[in-house]
């Protein structure tokens, strides 16, 4: 969930409802107007996504829910993919503090990286299907707004402030901002407040519509240059620096708003298929899930041997897979989402000590973020001191972005030993701040 060059892999940079609804007149809300709006076709094709008036919080008998001391129902599946992929971004942000560059030239490096990338499009995606089934249990459409747009600014002034701070180590906002997941993950959640007066059918149409049509943004951008007002154009899909102001500091923009907001729409659609019983449930998952994952292998496999390799171009299997993350291609979404989707049915059946550490660390996304930077940092400090006798903490100013010789990077095996090492050490306060979260009531746990 950190910078690379796009598209490239031999990169020497290392860089993550207003009024209360009765149940069936919401129900008919969702599942008859929105529905027959988009004409039977498209209904059949969405009815997946209809708001339905099963119960979210289901007791299924083939998956483990946890039950909070305030008597809610957790979906565990959800729980263990979310850990799964915080525990992988953990992979990513140890690399950023080891030198070791994002992508190639060796197989071993390449694929260091690429596991990595299931993790930001995972972490919208869940995002916006935990707003769907928060929103279910409010059952108010205005709450949930004021929810989401309260937590998105709040998401906003961590990234600027607690988790700058966590990476760098210092608190110099002359020399560099970064906009990067959580700033975009606030966004979209202030953004999706406003989208979720609409059907939920709509909402996933639009998700998709924004994920595949995201070049359109591009093409006006070009058209309409905005002259002193451009900087829109980089936060919404061009990234890069912007100005703050004519003598102000630059603000270096890595998650823009497109596609990402299709990511966390199409998600709070998917919302309704998680809600639905444990068999529909599970063959919706493998049903979305596997076709997003054929329609990758099918089209990234014809840009891959349709067009001419040129020469020193890397192998045909590399080039398959390393698509473009900044800003994320449809192609990048299909080959993350997919996998994550189709996997949930699987983690649904998980009986295991490995399942019960991810499911910890899943109740816990935010706190398990903003813990996880700062203990890679200060470990990886530690690393460096005892191997090279000294610190440099100087070469992680500008963290995550951060430029290392090559004769100084650590190996792959002292990576891994680090993060094996990190992930152990979170553990214990991330199943506390759980058992916080499941005993206590305030307001502000939801948070977090």
């Amino acid at each position: 969930m950190v910078a690379s060059a796009a598209g490239a892999i031999h990169t020497t940079e290392t860089s993550i409802h207003g009024r209360k609804r009765g149940r069936s007149r919401t129900a008919t809300r969702y599942r008859g107007r929105g529905m027959r709006a988009m004409g039977r076709p498209f209904a059949s094709a969405y009815a997946p996504f209809a708001y339905s008036s099963l119960p979210v919080y289901s007791t299924p008998t083939m998956i483990r829910e946890m039950t909070t001391g305030r008597g809610t129902n957790r979906i565990i599946s959800l729980d263990i993919v979310r850990g799964a992929v915080m525990v992988l971004m953990a992979i990513d942000h140890v690399r950023v503090y080891s030198g070791i560059p994002a992508g190639g030239p060796t197989p071993g490096i390449f694929f260091t990286r690429w596991v990595t990338h299931f993790c930001a499009p995972a972490f919208v995606f869940l995002a916006g299907t935990g707003a769907f089934l928060h929103g279910r249990k409010l059952n108010d459409t205005s709450q949930l707004a004021r929810y989401l747009v309260t937590r998105g600014l709040l998401l906003v002034l961590l990234e600027l402030t607690v988790i700058k701070f966590a990476w760098t180590f210092n608190v110099d906002y002359g020399r560099f901002i970064l906009a990067g997941v959580i700033w975009m993950l606030g966004w979209c959640m202030v953004l999706l407040a406003g989208f979720i007066w609409l059907p939920t059918s709509a909402i996933g149409v639009i998700g998709l519509v924004v994920i595949f049509a995201q070049n359109v943004v591009g093409l006006l951008a070009d058209a309409m240059p905005l002259g002193s007002w451009g900087w829109i154009w980089q936060f919404l899909y061009l990234d890069g620096e912007v100005k703050l102001g004519p003598q102000g500091p630059a603000i270096t923009v890595l998650y823009t708003i497109v596609p990402w907001i299709g990511v966390m729409a199409a998600g709070y659609a998917f919302g309704a298929v998680m809600s639905r019983e444990p068999d529909a449930r599970r063959r919706l998952c493998l049903k979305i899930g596997l076709s997003a994952t054929a329609l990758f292998v099918v089209l990234g496999g014809l840009a891959v041997f349709v067009r001419p390799a040129p020469e020193g171009a890397p192998p045909a299997l590399f080039r398959f897979l390393n698509q473009n993350k900044y800003p994320a291609s449809q192609l990048f979404l299909l080959m993350t989402l997919g996998p994550t989707i189709a996997l949930l049915p699987l983690a649904e059946r998980t009986r295991s000590w490995a399942g019960d550490v991810l499911a910890t660390f899943g109740r816990v996304p935010m706190f398990y973020y903003l813990l996880h930077i700062p203990v890679i940092h200060a470990t990886a400090l530690l690393v460096w001191l005892i191997r090279d006798g000294r610190m440099d903490a100087a070469r992680f100013a500008t963290a995550p972005y951060v430029s290392i010789p090559e004769a100084q990077r650590w190996g792959l095996p002292l990576l891994y030993l680090v993060f094996i090492i990190v992930v152990a050490m979170l553990y214990v306060p991330c199943r506390w701040f759980a058992g916080v979260k499941a005993r206590r009531q305030e307001g502000w746990l939801r948070y977090l």
